[in-house]
């Protein structure tokens, strides 16, 4: 059995994973992402895999590496799309790191890495039907089902963040204009910097959190954000109904979610009564970088 690297790219942070042929970790390095430069993000990439195979022990042969990204490969193309990190589109990623480290890549989107480890041992551990969200610098989705993620022939299963919020009120339409040309999708509304666009003082999603109890700003901004989070898995659960959502992303850490959240989407979804669960990640910032190791 192979030793293996899982690396997570995100928006701001690269973070890298070495397991053992057992699955117990031996090295994790997190680095910044530096944005907008292709060339970077390889070096970046080949100089991570080269730091965490330093501890390797001696005679190990060279690990096997999966990489989780915010976007997908295109069946049709083999290239990048749909990634909020808009300098890897069109970019034969994969192969291109193959070529710098010298053996084959795996790469799958983050949010299927992320719903797939926390599927497998995490907090969705025996469900049969798994949704894995990241709420982040953008906003994605992962389905697993019966232990397996779901991928599709478009390779687009889960990407509820370029939906159009539902059931939108009135000042939010017709929405920011997201990346992907279009205006009002779910990740202009429920990413990390459209919690502070909305909160309009510049404030981080974290400073906004902590300033809740006693800004009353910062708490409008929040209850906003609950009511959207709300509207938008409703959605889900509509198509879907999955058994557990699981929140990733720098914005699964507000604890406050996991009690409004549900008592809210019942408003929206078409059932009696919802009795699917929303969780918080068992394996935490880890997961997305453990579901990329085990690729």
């Amino acid at each position: 059995m192979s030793f293996r690297i899982g690396i997570d790219l995100g928006g701001t942070k690269t973070e890298g994973l070495l397991l053992d042929p057992g699955g117990t970790e031996l090295a994790r390095l997190r680095v910044p992402t530096v944005p907008g430069s292709y060339a970077a993000c390889l070096d970046t990439l080949r100089d991570l895999v080269a730091a965490l195979e330093r501890h390797l022990p001696p005679g190990a042969a060279p690990a096997r590496v999966g990489l989780g990204i915010p976007g997908t490969l295109s069946p049709a193309s083999g290239l990048v799309k749909n990634a909020n990190s808009t300098w890897l589109i069109g970019k034969p990623l994969d192969r291109d790191l193959a070529q710098s480290l010298g053996r084959p890549v795996r790469l799958a989107n983050d949010a299927d890495c992320f719903a797939l480890s926390e599927a497998t041992d995490g907090a969705g551990a025996g469900a049969a039907t798994v949704f894995g969200v990241i709420l982040g610098t953008g906003v994605g989705g992962g389905i697993v089902v019966q232990g397996r993620p779901l991928s599709g022939p478009n390779a687009i299963a889960g990407e509820w963040g370029h939906n159009p919020l539902p059931w939108p009120q009135d000042q939010e339409r017709p929405g920011p204009l997201c990346y992907c040309g279009r205006r009002g999708c779910i990740e202009t509304f429920l990413s990390g910097p459209a919690l502070s666009r909305d909160d309009g003082r510049g404030l981080a999603a974290a400073d906004i959190a902590a300033a809740a109890a006693t800004d009353p700003v910062a708490e409008a901004s929040l209850v906003r954000y609950e009511q959207r989070l709300a509207r938008a898995l409703a959605h889900v659960i509509n198509i879907l109904d999955p058994h557990v959502i699981v929140l990733g992303g720098g914005l699964s850490k507000l604890q406050r979610l996991y009690r409004t959240v549900p008592r809210l989407w019942g408003a929206w979804v078409f059932s009696d009564r919802v009795d699917t669960r929303l969780l918080p990640p068992r394996h935490g910032d880890s997961s997305g970088v453990r579901g990329a190791a085990w690729l």
